[in-house]
């Protein structure tokens, strides 16, 4: 009879906490390359899918009812997998049409899920859009929510927008990161202000909202303090929100003023750079950089105001309230246009 041995969890041997941690980010590592892999099977089964109807469809004029018709086939065929309806089959057809080199589709948007290749499909014109759109996607680990939210908003049109001094202040290639960490204008539709809220107030609903923050302003920042309090000759100041950026390594001031910029704003902006320097920033730490975002601006006079500046700073618009713009027309097909173009044939 075998003997039933317990096994203490006490006291593990020496070293046993740290093998255990490395055995666990192995594990990890393995599941998340097992995910990719089995996603890239899939994208190239789809796009196979698609260019094989393409193929047909193209060169001996089959028409709407062999995806019907398809559709039902394989779904009999394979009845625990998902992905087989007309409507999606439709998808492959659009996706191999998009990308019709396969050794690109392998090396690149394979690496994203299916859900994500529709987004790109269905919500960008260009070719150069969804190839930008898909690399910051992988980039950055964008949700499909997060993938269209960029989208809508129009993340790559306002990347590095803002009007800087940072190429006169900064040595490259740190002023080009720095320029490109900045957008003009920043989206604050999710506070569900009024447009005549008031400096406090926003600042108050960004924190509250914190993650969304984050997301609008891009990688790399990390939140250090709001009101951040600041004694210099005995006086006090309070910085509105101070920030740590990962990739500049840098501290980033940003002072928020609900209406238009005026060139003295930039003269407390460049008071709180001199006090953070001095007061906060590390030895290895970069210049600090400011932001001043501003509910609006003249692009000539906020150039004029940061002509004679010696310090890193940028001048931003923020909107509190704009509808999203209207979906960007796709040069393929809708669904319904896809199904009309293929009336003109049978099986």
């Amino acid at each position: 009879m075998l003997e039933n041995k317990s096994v203490s969890l006490t006291e593990p041997p020496e070293g046993y906490g740290d093998w255990l941690a490395e055995l666990k980010n192995r594990i990890h590592t393995a599941q998340q390359r097992a995910t990719l892999a089995v996603n890239r099977e899939l994208i190239m089964l789809y796009w196979q899918i698609g260019n094989d109807i393409l193929i047909r469809q193209n060169a001996q004029g089959w028409g709407s009812k062999v995806i019907e018709r398809l559709a039902h086939d394989l779904s009999t065929a394979f009845p625990d997998m998902k992905g087989f309806s007309s409507r999606n089959l439709k998808y492959m057809r659009a996706f191999a049409e998009a990308w019709s080199d396969v050794e690109f589709v392998q090396q690149a948007v394979a690496q994203l899920p299916w859900g994500h290749n529709l987004v790109l499909l269905t919500k960008l014109k260009q070719r150069e859009e969804r190839l930008a759109y898909a690399q910051k996607a992988l980039e950055h680990g964008w949700s499909r929510n997060v993938l269209v939210t960029q989208i809508e908003t129009r993340l790559l049109e306002r990347e590095g927008a803002a009007v800087t001094n940072f190429e006169q202040c900064l040595p490259k290639p740190q002023s080009d990161l720095a320029r490109e960490s900045l957008k003009d204008p920043y989206r604050f539709d999710f506070l569900g202000l009024a447009a005549e809220a008031q400096e406090r107030d926003i600042e108050q609903a960004l924190l509250r909202h914190v993650t969304e923050f984050l997301l609008e302003l891009g990688a790399g920042f990390a939140f250090v303090g709001k009101q951040v309090h600041l004694e210099v000759g005995g006086d006090d100041f309070y910085i509105d929100l101070l920030f740590y950026h990962l990739k500049l390594r840098c501290y980033v001031v940003i002072e928020l003023k609900a209406g238009d910029f005026k060139p003295e704003h930039l003269g407390q902006l460049g008071f709180y750079l001199t006090a953070v320097d001095r007061q906060v920033k590390a030895a290895e730490d970069h210049p600090t950089i400011g932001l001043l975002l501003c509910k609006s601006k003249n692009k000539v006079v906020a150039e004029y105001a940061l002509g004679d500046k010696t310090q890193p700073m940028g001048i931003a618009e923020y909107k509190l309230q704009e509808s999203l713009p209207e979906h960007l027309e796709t040069n393929l097909p809708s669904i319904e246009q896809i199904e009309r173009e293929l009336q003109g044939g049978e099986l």
